[in-house]
């Protein structure tokens, strides 16, 4: 019979991929805490949060992070205008997250690690910026089969990061 490990006792190997997550406008105090939890798990390199008043409140955010935003290298950039001139100027393939008329499924898409990589994530209300969808290389949505068009975006993180690292690691 199979018994549950501790996480002392879990048989995982720490690694860290050339991929960064960037939140855009992403605000919800427990979604961010759980960005930290899910990006720690993946091997994230780094968060960048863009927006203006981003807080990112220790005591809001830690039952959702569970600490790891401790762990994960993060800075807050409060434009958009500041935020994409580091993406470009780092040579990130970028990649948005987003259903548009010209996104392609996550499950075909093909990364590398000829790039470090950048992936961006919206807004819980308003999705990617038009800025920032402009700024990417690549656009890619996760495939639903239900009626709704959009999921919890730590949830379509969380897709986003298994794929990409399975096929880059």
């Amino acid at each position: 019979m199979s018994q549950q490990l501790t996480h002392n006792e879990s048989i995982f190997n720490k690694k860290t991929f050339p991929v960064t997550l960037v939140c855009d406008n992403i605000v919800f105090q427990p979604n961010i805490g759980s960005i930290f939890r899910i990006a720690e798990a993946f091997g994230v390199s780094e968060i960048i949060f863009v927006g203006e008043g981003i807080a990112l409140t220790p005591r809001k955010i830690n039952r959702t992070s569970r600490s790891t935003h401790n762990m994960v290298k993060h800075r807050v950039i409060e434009s958009t205008q500041d935020a994409a001139p580091l993406l470009t100027q780092n040579d990130y393939h970028i990649v948005a997250l987003e259903i548009t008329d010209t996104s392609t499924p996550l499950k075909s898409a093909q990364f590398t690690t000829d790039k470090p990589i950048a992936l961006i994530a919206g807004s819980e209300v308003s999705g990617i910026s038009p800025e920032f969808l402009q700024l990417a290389n690549q656009t890619v949505h996760i495939e639903m089969f239900g009626d709704n068009s959009s999921m919890n975006v730590v949830q379509a993180i969380g897709i986003a990061l298994y794929d990409i690292t399975s096929k880059i690691g």
